[in-house]
């Protein structure tokens, strides 16, 4: 059985690590290159970096903080935001990145996930997903979607109770059903999906079981759970209930809440295969 992943998530804004809830009302959480040489120390299986304004802002993902973080960890991490194209993909990936993750770009433009797999290889290609739940019977939101996925929306008989995929950090609805979204993307050429919850980000009120449920069960590549983790007992429930095989997690670490190595130790003796 595969080890499960602890990824410590380094939301970036401006250079520095932030942490907010639901998306918004950030909080300084120090400097990213600091975090990630704590983070190894600390035994983290990959860091995940997420320039979280980059798209909104059209701004370049901060090369510099890739390069200085490949110079001081020997740790596999991912870098997200602003990617656009794959000469983005190129530059991150040559500065030391082992993995370049893709949300709103993706979506704009669905080609850019197999243009960066063939180019890079799978292995190197994350799509992250920010997704909300939809309660109130409506279709989701209207934006204008690229031909080849306007059949991902949500339909009318689903969308009393799904999750609609949101871009520009979570700001933006795109009416494009989640799990449809996934299997796409899988198909496309995603290695891997970072599955976040948007409800649930920073409130530490626990992982979205029944999304992970919803994207693990449909998509024969890993999943990433984010959003929500509060206790050990989380992590334990987005593994063994929503069949998540990493869980990501950003202020139950920055704010020294709990340790790495604690929550890998409680997920080991409950029979959580984890690199120790």
């Amino acid at each position: 059985m595969l080890a499960k992943r602890i990824i410590p998530c380094l939301d970036v804004n401006a250079g520095r690590v932030v942490k907010g809830v639901n998306f918004v009302n950030l909080t300084d959480a120090g400097d990213p290159v600091e975090s990630a040489r704590f983070y190894e120390r600390e035994g983290a299986d990959e860091i995940v970096f997420l320039d979280i304004t980059a798209s909104v802002d059209n701004r370049s993902t901060m090369l510099n903080v890739v390069r200085k973080t490949a110079e001081s960890i020997f740790l596999p991490f991912t870098v997200g935001g602003g990617i656009r194209t794959v000469d983005d993909m190129r530059n991150i990936l040559s500065n030391g990145a082992d993995k370049v993750s893709l949300n709103t770009a993706a979506v704009l433009n669905p080609g850019l996930i197999s243009s960066g797999a063939a180019e890079f290889g799978v292995q190197c290609i994350v799509v992250a997903i920010d997704a909300k739940r939809t309660t109130d019977g409506r279709k989701g939101g209207v934006m204008t979607l690229p031909a080849e996925i306007e059949e991902l929306r949500i339909s009318p008989p689903e969308s009393a109770a799904t999750y609609e995929v949101y871009i520009n950090g979570g700001r933006k609805p795109t009416g494009i059903d989640v799990v449809k979204w996934a299997k796409y993307a899988a198909a496309q050429g995603a290695g891997e999906i970072l599955l976040t919850s948007i409800d649930k980000d920073g409130t530490n009120s626990g992982y979205d079981v029944d999304l992970l449920r919803k994207v693990t069960g449909a998509v024969n590549v890993p999943v990433i759970a984010s959003g929500g983790a509060g206790t050990m007992e989380h992590f334990y429930e987005a593994i063994n209930d929503g069949g998540a095989d990493a869980v990501l997690a950003a202020s139950v670490f920055h704010f020294g809440k709990f340790k790495i190595a604690e929550v890998k130790e409680y997920l080991s003796k409950k029979n959580i295969a984890v690199r120790l």
